[in-house]
């Protein structure tokens, strides 16, 4: 059952009548907000004056950072300094995501952005999400890649989410075989409605094309999430 509600209405309903609000049916803006205020389920103290941390880099001038944040804990950005974008995408833990990203297209349109909750789900369980641009970055979507996981980031580490020349490919290692979902990227798509005439999408064993990813890497080489849960702002005590 889907949750329909108004942003200030969605942790509530969330907690209290038990159904699950899924990020592709919401704005962006709704999302940074769901966002917001799930935080104050937890401990965290988030300090505006700890030093940003990238956590991702694509290449020179296109890079995630952490800023705002408490234990890792915090406002994810993204970046592209050629673009001048400095654009929120969700508020939460990068390194919760544990599977690889992969950023390797050439137009530098699309990107694509893993999350994984990283506490208990509960016997409900957690479903998981990758916010994903067609616009450099500009704006995001969401769609979800993992339904109702009891424990979200450590099934996140069977997971590649990669994006190529107008495609996005979601890769999970199940056993000894990996199973392929392939979306098609192109300026505004929603991908998680039916897709215009003439375009598709895929769906594949990775070992009936091994080849399909050879040529595909982020042009930094970094391909995991990282993040220091040492650092704090002037003044404040290190985690121990």
């Amino acid at each position: 059952m889907k949750c329909i509600a108004t942003v200030g209405l969605l942790v509530a309903v969330l907690t209290l009548a038990g159904c699950r609000t899924d990020y592709e049916d919401m704005t962006a803006a709704q999302h940074i907000e769901y966002s917001r205020h799930a935080r104050s389920i937890y401990s965290y103290k988030p300090d505006p004056n700890a030093p940003i941390q990238m956590t991702y880099r694509i290449d020179d001038h296109r890079f995630m950072t952490l800023e705002n944040y408490d234990n890792c804990y915090g406002d994810n950005y993204y970046n592209n300094t050629r673009l001048g974008i400095h654009q929120k995408i969700w508020t939460g833990k990068p390194t919760g995501y544990k599977g690889r990203v992969v950023i390797d297209d050439p137009s530098g349109m699309n990107v694509v952005v893993p999350t994984a909750r990283n506490s208990s789900c509960g016997d409900r369980g957690c479903t998981s999400y990758f916010a994903y641009s067609t616009d450099s970055g500009r704006t995001f979507r969401w769609l979800d890649y993992k339904e109702y996981s009891s424990l979200a980031s450590e099934d996140s580490a069977n997971f590649t989410i990669a994006v190529a020349a107008q495609k996005l490919y979601v890769i999970e290692k199940i056993l000894s075989n990996s199973y392929v979902k392939q979306y098609p990227l192109i300026p505004g798509i929603d991908i998680s409605k039916p897709y215009p005439p003439g375009v598709k999408g895929d769906g594949f064993s990775a070992s009936s094309r091994p080849t399909f990813m050879v040529q595909v890497r982020t042009p930094s080489g970094q391909d995991r999430f990282t993040c220091d849960a040492s650092i704090r702002s002037a003044g404040q005590p290190k985690t121990p």
